[in-house]
């Protein structure tokens, strides 16, 4: 009976390293995120904050040049309501790198951007361009979520000297 007992546990042992051990496939998750990024840059020319905000993890922080980070997606959604409001606004961005962990539940993209805005002042289109990095996340049901997603604008700022 010890014998058995001693086997029964032996194999439960197996079983248990060999799902710690499972094959992750990188680069079937790299496609994911990228055809993720294609479809998200689709969704921007409909400007629905919906929509787009759907690409967010409940817990993400969208953090873009100019505007005070947005911490959870129902405040994304808001940012993005309030951005998708400018006529003006289109926004294209590529990655040039993707790269996903070995345990399969986390990656990141970085890459450039360009976007054009209303200035709030003139009144007119402007461009901006720059880089971005984004982090995702797995969720339980597999599908990949944005759970930090940060862009540095490397748009030369003008500066005006304030009155003394």
């Amino acid at each position: 009976m010890t014998r058995l007992i001693t086997v029964g546990w032996a194999a439960v042992l197996i079983v248990m390293a060999a799902g710690c051990n499972r094959a992750v496939d990188t680069r079937t998750d790299a496609q994911a995120i990228r055809d993720i990024e294609k479809q998200w840059n689709q969704d921007f020319a409909t400007k629905s904050a919906d929509k787009l905000a759907d690409y967010y993890a409940d817990d993400a922080v969208l953090m873009a040049p100019g505007m005070a980070p947005s911490v959870g997606r129902e405040s994304i959604r808001a940012a993005l309501k309030e951005m998708a409001a400018d006529p003006a606004l289109a926004l294209k961005f590529t990655a040039a790198k993707i790269d996903v962990s070995q345990s399969g539940d986390l990656g990141y993209t970085r890459g450039a951007y360009v976007m054009t805005t209303t200035d709030p002042l003139t009144k007119r289109a402007v461009s901006d361009h720059g880089s971005y990095v984004t982090t995702y996340r797995k969720d339980a049901d597999g599908k990949w979520k944005a759970v930090a997603d940060i862009a540095s604008s490397e748009a030369q700022q003008t500066l005006q000297a304030s009155p003394k």
